[in-house]
């Protein structure tokens, strides 16, 4: 049920309210990072819907990824307003076309093909060429480019020219030619592929008044998402969508537009105001995302490189500085982030709430290897479609069958038995591929099991089987209990608590196939990006020199400036702040802020003075050591430093004591304790009538 319009006004700040209740004319949403763009569209739509301004079945709420569409279908849900349609571009598309189309054309829409590459691949023989695969991929991305650029195949030498776009062995003229003999392929197959469809709704709706407007009449309210992201088609078809109405929002943030290459661009966004004089223009400003600082360098950042967004101002608790590490080689600098991960684990950070972020995949193997030499549970970026995979669907529809016999059974064990029956195990195998990625999508439904079970004390498999299934409705998919590796592009429009962005270093970022100042300004628009990932901690890392190479790589660009790292923020003498969370305390030596996982598990700044004795400190590094070596695994793995300094210092004696420590946990205790306290047992404390 609907709630009231108060109610529905009371969690919004003062911009989002301007969002939520502006109804009658267009309106222009400037929303940068965190800022909770979101929130203020879906309870735009709920108060127009309670206020009697919208009727439900009227609005079209676009987007562009089934990702955000089912976040959009899953909040408005919350909302009270479940027939509000939340699709992407092509789905919408697509449901109009096919249904229309009969009515147009006097037949069935083709149908669209799956068969992309080999559809490329036939029209590159038909012209006697034999592009190898990467090849084949280049030019499916020029098909697409060209298509949502409106460029027809003739016309695509002089413009790819004039754009620097290049496919590797083929010459500009000789790539507009197989993009021809592409659409021949089509028709004669008598297909058509995905990016058609944008163009088959188009030209439906654009020759068909009648048609057009019957689709304008039902959908009378639009509400776009991520508009900064709109090609040339979409806007397009957005024109004849909404017509002559007025009742239209959209919102973005020309700073994120990372998808120039596939023809997004951010001028329908910024010149929104001058195509409709009377729009009303809200910025969204205030972040409720990251701290202070994460926001104060993501702004600096936006200023040096001219990304002319908004100025962000953090709505959260302070926390500390980014850190910037310069290594001296790629392994060092993936060891490095292996190490800065467990710290962080070890300071209160679940792994799922960490991402390492980079420019390319071909980055991820080192950063996997390490994480795996270090015992970090990981998972890669690339969950689009995870209801669709094979495993998913059985685990899926097991447990809904076992619900209907007994949904009595805790989910948790359920879960766990399905998952053992399917060959699944709690280790994961070694490498990657597919069998990995098996592995990764039966981890993220026992995850969830695990997730249902945290929040719903006792819940049953009924519960678990019901929220599943749910959750596929509004494709809306998991993510397992490990660090998440992504590239830059696909990290938009998540968050972790901890984020690692790497290879910030000229020739990775910006890439050095980065030719002119707009595609720089892109890959600045990337690494901006990047940095409004991060909640809490943010550490940037670049290598000087490649892995297995020579040469001396500098910082990247985007770097000048911003470096240095700011004096530690002065407090009151003798004022203690109390710890607002386990992320969050003061040295109980000087009383000022601790800002890193070590400082924070030490309880005190590294060069205040420890207080404990160096000959045990010493023990139980000896100790760490011998056993590194005889399990073949870094140290830090066992212990960090700042662990055992905590150890040393707190001397516990009894295995209770010892879990109280940060960065010990159950399984390390139960692992290591009893050597810990054996060596703890074994000494005189320094002030002992013994010593």
């Amino acid at each position: 049920m609907i709630a009231e319009p108060a109610e529905l006004l009371a969690g919004l700040d003062p911009e989002q309210q301007q969002v939520a209740t502006s109804f009658g004319r267009p309106v222009v949403v400037i929303a940068g990072a965190g800022t909770g763009k979101t929130r203020a569209l879906t309870h735009r739509i709920a108060y127009g819907v309670a206020t009697g301004a919208y009727s439900a079945g009227a609005v079209l709420a676009v987007t562009f990824t089934t990702r955000a569409a089912g976040e959009l279908r899953s909040r408005l849900r919350q909302l009270g307003v479940p027939a509000v349609q939340a699709r992407t571009f092509h789905s919408a598309a697509l449901r109009q076309a096919q249904y229309f189309w009969p009515r147009a054309y006097g037949s069935e829409l083709p149908e669209v093909s799956n068969e992309r590459v080999s559809m490329v691949a036939e029209a590159a023989r038909r012209l006697r060429l034999t592009p190898d695969t990467s090849t084949l991929r280049d030019l499916l991305t020029e098909v697409s480019w060209a298509k949502v650029s409106n460029i027809v195949p003739a016309d695509y030498a002089e413009i790819a020219t004039t754009a620097e776009r290049e496919v590797s062995g083929l010459d500009a003229a000789q790539v507009g030619r197989v993009l021809g003999r592409y659409e021949q392929v089509k028709s004669d197959r008598g297909v058509i592929d995905f990016d058609d469809i944008l163009l088959c709704a188009t030209a439906l709706l654009a020759e068909n008044g009648g048609i057009a407007e019957e689709v304008r009449s039902t959908y009378r309210h639009l509400v776009v998402d991520e508009y900064q992201d709109v090609n040339p088609v979409q806007q397009n078809l957005l024109d004849l969508w909404w017509g002559e109405g007025r009742d239209h929002c959209v919102v973005g943030d020309p700073a994120q537009t990372i998808h120039s290459f596939a023809g997004a661009s951010p001028v329908h966004l910024t010149g929104f105001a001058d195509r409709f004089p009377q729009a009303r223009v809200v910025r969204l400003v205030r972040d409720y995302r990251s701290t202070p600082q994460v926001v104060e360098l993501a702004n600096k950042v936006a200023r040096r490189t001219r990304l002319g967004t908004v100025t962000l101002e953090s709505q959260c608790p302070p926390g500390p500085e980014p850190r910037i590490l310069p290594c001296a080689s790629e392994s060092d600098e993936a060891a490095a982030v292996a190490k800065w991960l467990v710290e962080q684990h070890e300071a209160g950070v679940p792994w799922r709430e960490q991402g390492v972020l980079y420019r390319v995949h071909a980055q991820s193997p080192l950063f996997e290897a390490a994480l795996a030499e270090a015992g970090v549970p990981f998972t890669v970026r690339g969950g689009e479609g995870f209801y669709d995979r094979p495993e998913v669907r059985q685990v899926i529809g097991t447990l809904t069958e076992q619900a209907r016999k007994d949904g009595s059974v805790p989910a948790v064990d359920a879960c766990r038995g399905v998952l053992s029956r399917l060959g699944w195990t709690e280790r994961p195998p070694a490498g990657q591929g597919r069998v990995r990625e098996r592995w990764e999508s039966l981890a993220a439904v026992l995850a969830l099991a695990e997730d249902v079970a945290s929040t719903q004390p006792g819940a049953d498999l009924a519960a678990l089987a019901a929220e599943l299934a749910a959750r596929a409705q509004l494709e809306h998919p998991l993510s397992s209990d490990g660090v998440t590796l992504s590239t830059l592009h696909a990290a938009k429009g998540l968050e972790w608590t901890a984020v690692a962005l790497v290879g910030a270093q000229e020739g990775t970022l910006p890439l050095s196939l980065a030719a002119g100042p707009e595609q720089v300004a892109e890959e600045a628009r990337l690494f901006y990006v990047g940095i409004t990932r991060a909640r809490r901690l943010l550490m940037i890392s670049w290598s000087r020199t490649r892995r297995g190479g020579g040469g001396n790589r500098q910082p990247s660009r985007f770097l000048d400036g911003i470096a240095a790292r700011p004096a530690p923020a002065q407090v009151q003498p003798g004022k203690v702040v109390k710890p607002r969370s386990a992320l969050s305390a003061t040295c109980r030596v000087c009383g000022r802020s601790l800002h890193t996982g070590a400082e924070r598990k030490l309880g005190r700044h590294t060069d205040c003075p420890p207080g404990y004795d160096e000959q045990t400190y010493e023990r139980l590094v000896a100790w760490r050591l011998e056993l590194a070596r005889e399990r073949s695994v870094p140290a830090f793995v066992i212990f960090t430093d700042a662990t055992l300094m905590a150890i040393a210092e707190d001397r516990p004696a009894t295995a209770a004591a010892l879990l109280g420590i940060p960065g010990i946990g159950k399984a390390k205790s139960e692992q290591y304790g009893e050597a810990v306290l054996a060596i703890l047992a074994g000494e005189g404390r320094p002030d002992d009538p013994a010593d």
